[in-house]
């Protein structure tokens, strides 16, 4: 099976800037210093090698590596990129609606900034626990590169998790009628990570933890609600006349469904 992102403008690409290892940081986000969560204390510290959570996530990673050059390791390598486009067209098939940066500009501005709150929420953690992905501690396939920049970034929490359960949270907020199916598909967008091979599942649970985190303290915020009520206007509008498309959510649809591990 190949998964394919919907197209988008270069003009329209050119808005969302990278959230990927090796990128530049994202723009200023909605939250200051002051109002943002202090997620290093929020989350529960990393497994430690050896402990009891440690071992199955070693135990998922190698089991995990039998998905390689199937349909849900395909879906893994579509999740694993993370810019603003990208994710509108992964989750185009749970809102119903075709999403791309050119038809939903103020939705994409507002995924755009809140990225970088993302970013600070899974920095701290990150740095403090320094916890290695699954790969550096068990030889097996991954469903990207083995970069430099890959192994340097820590486990614990998935700045990918995080990142699609924020972004699966405010498009369920948009789209109340859709919540089940666009959640199910950040939980699926988290999971990928653990198919690919990059993070274990506890850094993926803790990274739909930070992502809600995020989304509670960018409601507080005046900016952001205001965002997000002129980005629902455009959404409502958009719905009328960009269905998703049938064969693509299809496959998509049973992949969901199931368990990869």
């Amino acid at each position: 099976m190949r998964l394919v992102v919907l197209g988008v403008s270069a003009s329209a690409l050119g808005l969302v800037a990278g959230f990927g290892l090796g990128q530049p940081s994202p723009p200023p986000g909605y939250l200051t210093p002051a109002a943002a969560p202090d997620t290093l204390k929020i989350l529960p510290p990393a497994p430690k090698a050896g402990d009891a959570d440690d071992e199955a996530d070693q135990a998922i990673f190698r089991a995990t590596r039998r998905l390689q050059g199937g349909a849900r390791w395909a879906l893994a390598q579509n999740d694993a990129r993370d810019d603003a486009a990208a994710v509108l067209a992964d989750f185009s098939c749970a809102a119903g609606v075709a999403l791309d940066p050119a038809k939903a500009p103020k939705l994409a501005a507002v995924l755009v900034r809140m990225r970088a709150d993302v970013h600070h929420a899974v920095d701290a953690p990150k740095d403090f626990y320094h916890r290695p992905r699954p790969y550096l501690e068990a030889d097996g396939p991954i469903c990207v590169d083995k970069t430099e920049a890959l192994a340097t970034s820590a486990d614990y929490p998935s700045g990918h998790a995080s990142w699609g359960w924020a972004v699966g949270l405010v498009l369920a907020e948009l789209t109340p009628d859709r919540a089940t199916q666009i959640l199910a598909r950040a939980r699926v967008y988290g999971e990928s990570r653990v198919v690919c091979g990059v993070h274990t599942p506890s850094a993926v649970v803790e990274g739909r933890t930070n992502g809600s985190i995020v989304v509670a303290a960018l409601h507080g915020d005046p900016a952001f609600r205001a965002d997000l009520e002129a980005a629902r206007s455009e959404l409502s509008a958009l719905r009328k006349d960009a269905a998703a498309p049938a064969a693509q959510c299809r496959v998509e649809a049973e992949l969901v469904a199931a368990r990869p591990w």
